[in-house]
């Protein structure tokens, strides 16, 4: 059964940094493009970042490219998003799937992780 769970969600302070993590199973990670997606309070879900299955190549949405980094480590079928100089505009319920750019697996969301900015 696919899974993804995620963590390192917190409330934190404008311009602040936060990395989540995303723990996947059920299907071969190590050749499986890895996105990072979020749902901002009354909006609908959007993609944050993409990653090739080699880690080689890498996609980011205009509202934080140069201030996240995606990365993973195959060895422990785990993705990151690192962010750096928070806003109050990234207050979202921050979710990982399978697929660099358009989820693979829209039936088997995780619970997500939320991300809470102070201004």
């Amino acid at each position: 059964q696919v899974q993804f769970v995620e963590s390192g969600g917190d409330l934190v302070q404008s311009g602040g940094s936060l990395r989540l993590s995303c723990v996947a199973s059920g299907f071969a990670f190590a050749t499986s493009g890895m996105s990072w997606h979020r749902r901002r309070p009354g909006q609908p879900r959007e993609l944050v970042a993409g990653i090739s299955s080699t880690g080689g190549g890498t996609n980011y949405s205009n509202s934080v490219k140069g201030r996240a980094t995606i990365a993973r480590d195959n060895a422990k079928n785990t993705v990151y998003l690192q962010m750096h100089s928070l806003k109050p505009d990234d207050t979202a319920v921050y979710y990982c799937n399978a697929g660099s750019i358009v989820p693979k697996y829209v039936t088997n969301w995780g619970q997500g992780t939320q991300v809470t900015v102070s201004s």
